[in-house]
């Protein structure tokens, strides 16, 4: 039995608990019919991508809402947002939690990446560095299976059920759900390759994927006479101002730049991304242009707007080439659009991670965690949607088995580039 004093002293140390774990409490289902009913307006209101999905997103308030009176766990409620966020099949949607069986967000969390070629799913992309690359898996080998599991009854379960008709888009991001695996297993890929099969295993001796690191935000050295900067993932990262301003400097001699841009999955913010692209030009140019599909939504009138980056002290003028791939993603394609538009770089590489939009974070009233989702169209300045752009200068990943061919080209590029 507790007496009044230690009820007391119980009381005081429940209210100096972190927030964090003082919303472990349990939800009353009138708290999760709240949360849920506030999940499903505001994507109604705010997504901005309804017009190319097959998504039927009234069914998604029935079909989901449906399930809320079997929901007594945070962890269930999870599981239910995760499903009803993944009938937008937008790789640029997503919680900001996840339970231990999550499926790995796209692109950030996987190193390899699928397309369906003449029906059958076909390895386009292996992230460099990481586990898919050291098991032996190559662009050009079809698929059969993850984890023993034929790849068609591995995907079929992720395509969502409230769309009207599954399209490629749809069918391809469930696919590569199934390759990116979840957060707490092993994958074992079953794969053809010049008539042979094998099985490959990505995440031994260790799964990287659950804990990367990096020397640094960035990564630089000389390449003969030219300069070559990488960034680590690092775009979201204010730090990464002085240090790219630090390394550029170091490199201002050299005949031409390599921007490294093949491991920035991540997203990041414009104000690293204005520095960066400053750094390279001499008057305030445009590099991007929004589009805010909810004002138009509710009033009818269309919104748009240029952003602009002004130009930063100690401007580098030599060559310029960006390298992209299926990780460049979200604030990177921005930066690569932006040099694009502004004529101030080569681009090549591959498509890249194609994200849609801007995103905006909402918080659920109850349940303590949130939701990103899509609310800005992006465009290039001519008015070409961001995540339809691709490189000028592409270059065939099956060429990169050996080594690296899209840094090679760029620096075979700045040779040429560099004579007066």
């Amino acid at each position: 039995m507790l007496y009044t004093g230690q009820r007391l002293l119980c009381v005081l140390l429940l209210l100096l608990l972190p927030a964090t774990l003082r919303a472990q409490t349990k939800l009353t289902p009138q708290q999760y019919q709240q949360d849920f009913d506030y999940f499903w307006t505001t994507v109604n209101e705010n997504y901005c991508y309804f017009d190319k999905k097959q998504t039927d997103w009234a069914k998604v308030r029935t079909y989901y809402g449906a399930q809320l009176p079997g929901i007594s766990t945070k962890a269930q409620f999870t599981r239910l947002l995760e499903n009803a966020l993944n009938e937008l099949y937008d790789n640029h949607a997503s919680l900001s939690t996840n339970l231990p069986d999550s499926r790995r967000l796209l692109p950030s969390g996987t190193d390899v990446w699928a397309q369906y070629q003449q029906g059958k799913p076909v390895v386009v992309a292996v992230r460099a560095g990481y586990g898919a690359k050291r098991s032996g898996l190559r662009p050009g080998m079809e698929l059969v299976a993850v984890n023993d599991v034929p790849i068609a009854q591995a995907a079929t379960p992720l395509l969502g059920h409230c769309l009207k008709t599954p399209d490629d888009a749809a069918r391809e991001v469930a696919l590569n759900q199934a390759l990116a695996g979840t957060h707490n297993t092993i994958r074992k890929l079953t794969v053809k390759s010049q008539g042979r099969q094998l099985e490959l295993y990505p995440d031994k001796p260790t799964s990287q994927l659950e804990n990367i690191r990096y020397a640094g935000l960035l990564e630089s050295r000389k390449l003969g006479s030219a300069g070559y900067i990488k960034i680590n993932n690092s775009l979201g990262d204010n730090r990464l101002i002085p240090a790219f301003d630090s390394t550029l400097n170091a490199l201002a001699a050299t005949s031409g730049l390599v921007l490294d841009l093949r491991e920035t999955p991540g997203g990041g913010n414009s104000t690293v991304a204005r520095a960066i692209m400053g750094r390279f030009i001499t008057q305030e140019q445009s590099y991007q242009r929004h589009e805010f599909a909810a004002e138009e939504r509710e009033f009818g009138i269309k919104r748009s707007t240029l952003e602009l980056v002004a130009p930063r002290r100690q401007p580098y003028a030599r060559p310029l080439v960006v390298l992209v791939s299926r990780w460049t993603g979200s604030m990177a394609e921005g930066i690569t659009i932006g040099f694009d538009a502004m004529h101030r770089a080569t681009i090549m590489g591959t498509e890249m991670a194609r994200l849609n939009g801007a995103i905006e974070s909402f918080r659920l009233p109850n349940a303590g965690f949130g939701f990103n989702i899509p609310t800005e169209r992006l465009y290039r300045v001519d008015g070409l949607p961001r995540e339809n752009f691709v490189p000028a200068e592409r270059v065939d990943p099956a060429a990169q088995a050996g080594g690296d061919a899209t840094l090679d080209k760029a620096v075979e590029y700045l040779k040429t580039a560099a004579k007066p």
